[in-house]
């Protein structure tokens, strides 16, 4: 049998995916000790603050499809679209645990969330169980953590931001070099983020 991978699932709503998401996960798959990225995508959430701004599953499922398509080390995970809802991270761990039992899994997290993860559901199980791996986020500073199966990595700093895209798309800005390879053209040719008529 194959050994044993470690896998890292970066989660987020990628709407849309962007540069600076697969430079963290190209980081994090190759100097943080892991096999692996998986990009989880979040179902839409409809208690969230303008949840029309977010696009349909599928859509949104298919960029990441697009954006990882020859990265080597980076994979998309939808498992989250078919657990009941609102899904728990410490429930999509323990399925695709189960469903994978020769994979070893491990949260990543941006230090931003790190500040608030004590109130997370199970956090500490999270933490036993699998393990937490936290990125820097711009003014969120991580000093030393000294906590057992929680590692941070010195991945670089990315300052684009999925609703900074939105707003150059919406405004007719080139956003070409902002987007993996192919995005942009799946945008583009399925009007994606225009500006609504008002």
């Amino acid at each position: 049998m194959s050994a044993e991978k470690t896998i890292g699932l970066l989660g987020g709503s990628f709407n849309p995916v962007h540069t600076g998401h697969m430079i963290l996960a190209s980081f994090l798959s190759q100097y943080a000790g892991l096999d692996e990225v998986w990009l989880l995508l979040s179902p839409l959430n409809p208690l969230k603050p303008n949840p029309d701004e977010l696009l349909p599953d599928m859509t949104r499922l298919r960029m990441l499809e697009i954006a990882t398509r020859n990265a080597k080390g980076i994979d998309v995970c939808d498992i989250e679209l078919s657990m009941p809802r609102p899904s728990y991270t410490i429930n999509t761990l323990r399925l695709l645990s189960n469903r994978y039992p020769r994979r070893r899994f491990k949260l990543i997290i941006g230090s931003d969330n790190w500040k608030n993860f004590d109130k997370w559901r199970e956090s500490q199980s999270i933490i036993d169980d699998f393990g937490v791996i936290i990125y820097p986020r711009p003014g969120y500073p991580v000093g030393r953590i000294f906590v057992d199966n929680v590692d941070v990595a010195s991945a670089p700093q990315c300052e684009i931001s999925s609703s900074f895209i939105r707003s150059g798309l919406a405004r007719g800005k080139d956003m070409n070099f902002f987007l993996p390879p192919g995005v942009y053209d799946y945008i583009r040719k399925n009007h994606l983020y225009e500006r609504k008529n008002q």
